[in-house]
């Protein structure tokens, strides 16, 4: 991943994210933290893989799940109109379900 003057986020080479366009829906939605997972960091990334991101909001966020739909249509436009998989570091934390609970420790850090 590189970042040019031009503000522009390189993941790959067939996927760029404007970084100031970025930052501006992430203060919208009170995200303080954005991270991708999954295939899109990997080398089995292929032209109709999902968007995984991991989102952790600011603690004065009201987010619905309205809302996170919302996001996930909002944010699919910078990885080409992908689908997203939106994930929140609080549902990762606080899950009842022991894989992600054993494996979530890894995607946090």
């Amino acid at each position: 991943m590189s970042i040019s003057l031009s503000n522009t986020i390189s993941l790959r080479p067939d996927l760029h994210i404007d970084y100031s366009q970025l930052s501006e829906l992430c203060a919208r939605w009170q995200i303080v933290e954005p991270a991708l997972f999954g295939s899109v960091l990997r080398d089995d990334f292929r032209p109709d893989s999902d968007i995984d991101l991991l989102v952790q909001f600011a603690d004065t966020a009201k987010i619905t799940f309205f809302d996170l739909d919302a996001i996930e249509q909002q944010f699919s436009p910078f990885f080409g109109n992908r689908p997203m998989d939106l994930v929140t570091r609080n549902a990762i934390e606080n899950s009842y379900n022991p894989i992600r609970r054993q494996n979530g420790p890894d995607l946090l850090n």
